[in-house]
């Protein structure tokens, strides 16, 4: 079995971590991973991980600088090997407020879309998204499980 497998593999049957280095580890692995002009929506409430998980996703497209929540400037974007746009879409009302952001203007093949709030612009996600549901346990660890 190659890695790339393997690692869609795990994340559909579900992955536990037990701290933000592991949840990087297993994004920055993903991200080696992921076909060319991938959009990923990721699912959960506040504070499960969505940003650490991006984090680790930046690094491993090749981008060395730092990576914070985007949702007072809407999005950010990352240039690595893959440019990286990261999207926090819990401010928009709708998916029209997406386009009026020009968003396409910024994908310079190849790339990754990052959404956090996909819940909020259902309707502009592109056909084949891939939907990775986020989560926290009573002990704090962190769920991964890719939809």
């Amino acid at each position: 079995m190659n890695q790339t497998s393997d690692i869609f593999r795990r994340l559909r049957a579900g992955v536990v971590t037990a701290a933000a280095e592991e949840t990087q580890a297993l994004a920055a692995e993903l991200a080696t991973a992921l076909p060319a002009n991938t959009t990923l929506a990721l699912h959960g409430n506040l504070g499960v991980g969505k940003t650490t998980f991006v984090q680790g996703l930046a690094r491993g497209l090749g981008h060395s600088g730092p990576v914070t929540s985007p949702t007072f400037n809407i999005f950010t974007l990352h240039r690595g090997r893959t440019t990286l746009l990261h999207l926090d879409a819990y401010r928009l009302d709708s998916a029209r407020q997406v386009e009026d952001l020009l968003l396409a203007d910024f994908m310079v093949s190849p790339w990754c879309l990052a959404v956090e709030w996909p819940e909020k612009v259902s309707d502009w996600l592109p056909a084949g998204t891939l939907h990775l549901e986020l989560g926290i346990l009573p002990d704090e660890r962190h769920t991964l499980r890719l939809r």
